[in-house]
């Protein structure tokens, strides 16, 4: 996980819950309400899922945006922003995302628990989506 100032306070309510459902959690920063900017925490945690220290991220700030984008720079990382259900399923079941972006100032943390929960627990499809996730690859490999 990683988290600005703004997505903090969320970070911290989301950690004991995802370690009440059974994950452990890397937290990759930050530690308190104190101004910061994001990229550097976004992409430390979209790393330790690069590099498979993590089977999943989540990044976290005051609208998500920003921490989506900054997490989508490292390569292999298909970050989805998700505030509803239905775009949690889709991002996993549709396009394999393995960082989940969230917006603290946008979705209430008891929900957010619920976005975290179904995304989780959604399982790539695969099929004819499998193509597509392939073609995301080669565009950051430079071959489309």
């Amino acid at each position: 996980m990683g988290a600005d100032h703004a997505g903090f306070p969320l970070k911290e309510e989301l950690k004991p819950f995802l370690a009440a459902e059974g994950h452990s959690v890397i937290d990759c920063g930050t530690d308190s309400v104190e101004p910061v900017d994001y990229p550097a925490f976004c992409a430390a945690a979209a790393r330790a899922v690069a590099d498979g220290r993590a089977e999943r991220g989540i990044v976290l700030g005051g609208s998500g945006q920003g921490e989506q984008i900054a997490a989508n720079k490292i390569d292999g990382i298909r970050a989805s922003l998700c505030h509803d259900l239905y775009s949690a399923r889709l991002a996993r079941e549709h396009n394999d995302a393995n960082v989940l972006s969230m917006g603290a100032r946008v979705i209430a943390p008891a929900y957010a628990k619920e976005v975290v929960r179904v995304w989780l627990a959604t399982s790539f499809e695969g099929g004819r989506h499998e193509p597509r996730i392939e073609q995301i690859s080669m565009i950051e490999r430079g071959e489309l």
